[in-house]
């Protein structure tokens, strides 16, 4: 190995270091919570789920943890354009106008679709999004991009939330959102319209930022075979994106605990 007779025996005696036992539990922990995340957490993400563990550590504490447990973050990749509109359809007023910040849950819901790729093919996901507390109310995934699939996303939203009358719902202009049956649904349900600009991913922003962390911070870290397989990891990530994952925008809170403490504010 190179190495000479002395720097061996220099080595052999060297105490061992000790580590304390927080300290190792500090570095379970820290391996656990990236690992559930499938290694998406950045540093700041990782000191926020440490410290309401109750672990006391700092901004550069957590990247000297990260490093030295070589916890690595994957990069997301660039916004891409996945519906077309038919130009004969009806195009709903822009009624968001990037205003993301509802004061109060079912005054604003955005959907979108994406695609998923599979070893037996593609498969698409359609979501409904309440942006009050950035939670997934809503979503179906099936093998065609249709109207029917993201008309069952909303039947599920609505079936769960049972909103009031005049609530919007914010999507692109593609043809599933633009078709009569679609229009349709959202009359009989009370749900106005509002349809972003042709090809401008900021108008959708919140959704477009779901579907990038759902993909390269959830999806594309395991092999996804089959469609079935594919059908049970969404369902994992709804579950861990809904209950787990905090976000900026809730005060450090997941989606549902921030409904949660809004309800416990009211009462």
């Amino acid at each position: 190995m190179k190495i000479s007779r002395s720097a061996y025996y220099a080595w052999l005696n060297r105490p061992a270091q000790i580590i304390a036992a927080e300290q190792l539990h500090l570095y379970r922990r820290a391996k656990t919570i990236f690992k559930q995340s499938r290694n998406s957490l950045g540093y700041r993400e990782l000191r926020k789920r440490l410290c309401r563990e109750g672990f006391k550590v700092s901004v550069y504490g957590t990247q000297k943890l990260m490093a030295k447990l070589n916890l690595v973050v994957t990069q997301r990749v660039a916004y891409k354009v996945t519906t077309k509109r038919k130009h004969s359809d009806v195009v709903a007023d822009n009624l968001l106008n990037q205003n993301f910040n509802p004061v109060a849950p079912n005054q604003v819901w955005a959907g979108d679709v994406t695609y998923l790729r599979t070893g037996e093919g593609w498969m698409y996901l359609a979501i409904v999004m309440d942006l009050y507390s950035r939670r997934i109310v809503g979503w179906h995934i099936g093998k065609r991009m249709t109207t029917d699939l993201v008309s069952k996303a909303m039947i599920k939203a609505y079936n769960l939330r049972q909103p009031p009358k005049g609530v919007v719902f914010h999507s692109d202009r593609g043809s599933q959102y633009t078709s009569k049956q679609y229009r349709r649904l959202l009359w009989s349900y009370g749900v106005r319209a509002s349809m972003g600009d042709v090809g401008a991913c900021w108008d959708n922003a919140v959704v477009e930022r779901f579907f990038g962390s759902l993909k390269h911070d959830w999806l594309l870290k395991v092999p996804q075979p089959t469609r079935e397989h594919m059908r049970k990891d969404v369902m994992a990530y709804m579950r861990y994106y809904n209950l787990e994952r905090l976000h900026t925008a809730n005060g450090d809170l997941s989606p549902v605990e921030y409904e949660q403490s809004s309800l416990r504010k009211v009462s």
